[in-house]
């Protein structure tokens, strides 16, 4: 009996210092939570593009207050396009990641989570933005899985365009103001200035300047052909949006057409020489000063040197988007309506430690106070409300216009691409544009040179030039340029094998004697027959109503 008491007093001491060991251990956690609880998360932000810059500006500092995130922001040095294949080698992945074009190979490795059941449980910003376009998010047919989010605005209106070609206001000025539609039309302006003034501020008249270096000859080179033609953008290919029938582009003779007038250009001297050998920085250095009279670019390619003459002073040396195309007979697509492009955005990495975090983080970036502080800046800070809108502060309009350094340092704008954005045609619960770039707003911010050109033209707009959106139509099948590949698919291997062919025949081409530009040309076709184009157009051809039928737009 005594010996049972003991026993069962052994057991009770126990069972009271164990309780006692979980007390403390308890108390222990909920120090450590309560005390790191006003602590931000750190996430880590791989994004493809971009620029290096710190987290730390005053809309980054006012993201962290309201969602207790901060981002380690990571781009790829000089563009660098093996940083996903790397990441997916090392299985080293960052918290999220914007991989663009390669976002299958990260869904094939693992290395992205799906985001279907955290969109359905917590995600009511991003589905009150996506509304009946959610669909557009999923992968594919075979994987109909939502694995990013973001990139591309929801609801976009069209109200400014790059228009292929670019030329600047001096040219349309001096000319008395010349109607230019057309490659021969494009041509003879910049012939006849550059005769009449072989020299700007003491350096030699560019007529046209492209760059073919890098990854821009896509840009620069290989997308004003299919612009001139008549095409949309699909990227390096011809789609009938109809039938869903798609041919690499290269092959059309319509493209051969616009490559023999640039081999023309080159022979008379109008072509920059240096197009397909200079850096980015040159190029832009070369725009930047003034004597580029014109370019084959997109708004955002040149942003920074247009912003640095009118810094300078030369306003009438920056540059009005024109509707060339090869003739009369084709229509410029400047306008198209892609619809909401889904496919590229920013995933959740599958060894991310803070993947519902992340997630709130996104869908939080989708809400109206997100839209409102990622467009326009800080209340009383970048903007005021006056008779209840918002409007910009003067200060910060003209930076914004005209200070390349405005959205790093301020923060303003820099965080609407790639994040999840309702775009430039949304407005807000008051009914006023989300963003402050409405017509109205882009109208306002012409510098006086472009107003002065304007008006001689008798429109308030460059895009009065160009057919309108509502005559082109929407895509069924949004942008090729936008599909997620399969990664070592036969279209993927023929799709690169065949990219990298062109872009070497094709400046071959252009910089020949233009006697041998026919041999030249039928040498890269028949060499894309060779590597199984046809296979290549098939697969594609698949994709597309793959993705028409994804939609439910066929």
């Amino acid at each position: 009996m005594v010996k049972k008491h003991f026993w069962f007093g052994i057991l009770l001491l126990v069972g009271v210092l164990l309780l006692s060991a979980c007390q403390d251990d308890t108390a222990r956690t909920d120090d450590s939570s309560s005390g790191s609880s006003d602590e931000p998360v750190t996430l880590t932000f791989f994004s493809s593009d971009g620029v290096e810059k710190e987290f730390n500006d005053p809309v980054a500092q006012k993201i962290t207050e309201e969602t207790g995130v901060e981002l380690e922001l990571d781009y790829p040095v000089g563009g660098n396009d093996e940083a996903i294949p790397l990441m997916i080698a090392s299985g080293d992945y960052p918290d999220l990641i914007f991989a663009k074009g390669d976002i299958g190979k990260l869904i094939d490795a693992g290395g992205v989570i799906k985001l279907d059941d955290l969109i359905e449980e917590k995600g009511d910003n991003l589905k009150a933005m996506y509304g009946d376009q959610l669909d557009r998010l999923r992968n594919s047919i075979d994987d109909p899985s939502i694995y990013t989010v973001g990139t591309y605005g929801v609801n976009n209106a069209y109200w400014e365009t790059s228009g292929t070609f670019q030329i600047q206001l001096d040219v349309l000025r001096e000319l008395g103001y010349p109607e230019i539609n057309t490659l021969e039309d494009f041509e003879a302006a910049i012939t006849e200035y550059y005769e009449k003034y072989p020299e700007i501020d003491g350096q030699k008249t560019i007529p046209l300047s492209l760059l073919g270096s890098d990854w821009r000859w896509l840009i620069t080179v290989g997308n004003p052909a299919g612009f001139a033609a008549g095409l949309e953008d699909d990227g390096q290919w011809a789609v009938n949006d109809e039938t869903g029938e798609a041919t690499y582009k290269f092959l059309l003779p319509e493209l051969k057409e616009y490559f023999k007038w640039l081999n023309g250009l080159n022979d008379k001297g109008l072509l920059d020489p240096e197009s397909f050998t200079h850096t980015y920085d040159t190029y832009i250095s070369k725009v930047s000063s003034g004597r580029v009279l014109s370019v084959a670019d997109q708004d955002w390619d040149i942003a920074d040197a247009d912003k640095a003459l009118v810094q300078d002073g030369k306003e009438e040396r920056t540059y009005a988007p024109l509707p060339v195309t090869l003739t009369e007979d084709y229509q410029s697509k400047g306008l198209k309506d892609y619809g909401f492009a889904g496919g590229w955005g920013i995933a959740i990495s599958s060894t991310s430690e803070h993947q519902e975090k992340a997630f709130e983080f996104l869908d939080w970036m989708a809400s109206e106070e997100a839209q409102i502080l990622t467009n326009w800046g800080i209340e009383g800070v970048n903007y005021d409300i006056v008779d209840g809108k918002r409007v910009m502060k003067e200060e910060d309009r003209q930076r914004m216009n005209n200070d390349a350094d405005y959205g790093k340092e301020t923060g303003v704008g820099f965080y609407v691409y790639p994040f999840p954005q309702w775009g430039t045609a949304a407005v807000d619960s008051n009914g006023q544009s989300i963003t402050p770039d409405s017509e109205q707003d882009i109208i306002d911010n012409f510098n006086s040179a472009e107003k002065e050109v304007l008006a001689e033209y008798d429109m308030e707009n460059w895009i009065d030039w160009f057919p309108p959106t509502e005559e082109l139509g929407v895509s069924k099948h949004g942008s090729v340029a936008n599909f997620t590949i399969p990664s070592n698919s036969d279209l993927q291997v023929i799709q690169q094998k065949a990219d990298d062919l062109i872009q070497q025949r094709i400046t071959e081409a252009i910089l020949a004697k233009p006697a041998s530009f026919d041999s030249v040309w039928d040498k890269m076709l028949s060499e894309l027959e060779d590597m199984d184009i046809e296979t290549a157009n098939q697969a594609m051809t698949k994709m597309v109503k793959d993705k028409k039928e994804l939609w439910g737009t066929n």
